[in-house]
């Protein structure tokens, strides 16, 4: 019988996680295939959204705008401005990948909400890694293989929404996000959330789309620059029997065979 391996169970749990998310994930490329068709692009043109910007925030914005009668410099600025918000993940992600090369392009262009959110709840080596790549190739393969679908139904399709697939992409990024907020830092992560959704529902009126995003996402930087860091096992407490001098430990113990 082998014995358990416990990295091994650890990377198995971040294969599991990553193609759960890539699911839900992925199903709401339906809605945005048939959304783009419906705003006026072609099938090419969603397509092309889909493979090479990969951000469904940005995706999302990009049409809206466009179909809104939008000029098409205000479609590009919405969308980048959502967009930037990828960038900020790359100093905490570059770090768990250790990628090079033509691997360091890959994660760039797979560095999303949901690859970040998953390679960054699993301990630092071969589950962080696996949980990355993972979850970006699976919600790619998967968001543009819908994506397709639904600008090729289009009308038939109606309200993508009604179906509950915005729903769904949602949840499963709470469910990334649920466990620090119940954890040993819980407190902290709850009053970060708190605040970032503040900053974002107080500007979304007055700013153009996607700057309350970055504003919140300043909100939980602003937080982390200024709390200070737990050195690790800081929170463990010394056993007071091990800290004793061994003379003194051997008067209080018994030895091994002795009788109380």
């Amino acid at each position: 019988m082998s014995s358990p391996d416990p990295q091994r169970d650890e990377v198995r749990a971040a294969v599991r996680q990553a193609l759960s998310v890539a699911v839900a994930t992925g199903l709401y490329g339906v809605s945005f295939g048939a959304l783009s068709v419906a705003a006026g692009l072609s099938l090419g043109q969603t397509m092309a959204l889909s493979l090479l910007m990969f951000s469904g925030g940005s995706q999302f914005a990009f049409i809206g705008v466009v179909g809104s009668a939008g000029t098409p410099a205000a479609a590009v600025a919405t969308a980048g401005l959502l967009g930037v918000r990828n960038g900020l993940y790359g100093p905490q992600v570059a770090p768990l990948l250790g990628a090079h090369g033509g691997r360091r392009l890959l994660a760039a262009q797979l560095t999303i909400d949901e690859s970040t959110a998953v390679g960054t709840a699993h301990p630092p080596g071969p589950a962080a890694r696996a949980g990355f790549w993972w979850t970006g190739a699976g919600v790619f393969a998967l968001w543009n293989l819908f994506t397709l679908g639904g600008a090729l139904l289009g009308d038939a399709l109606g309200d993508p929404r009604r179906y509950g697939l915005d729903a769904a992409a949602a949840a499963a990024f709470l469910a990334l996000v649920w466990p620090r907020l119940t954890g040993a830092q819980g407190r902290l992560a709850r009053l970060v959330a708190a605040a970032a959704v503040v900053a974002a529902l107080a500007t979304t009126p007055f700013l153009p789309a996607g700057v309350p995003v970055l504003l919140a996402a300043a909100v939980a930087i602003l937080v982390g620059m200024l709390t200070p860091v737990q050195p690790p096992g800081s929170g463990i407490q010394p056993d007071p029997r091990a800290a004793r001098d061994p003379a003194t430990r051997q008067d209080d113990e018994p030895e091994e065979g002795a009788r109380p």
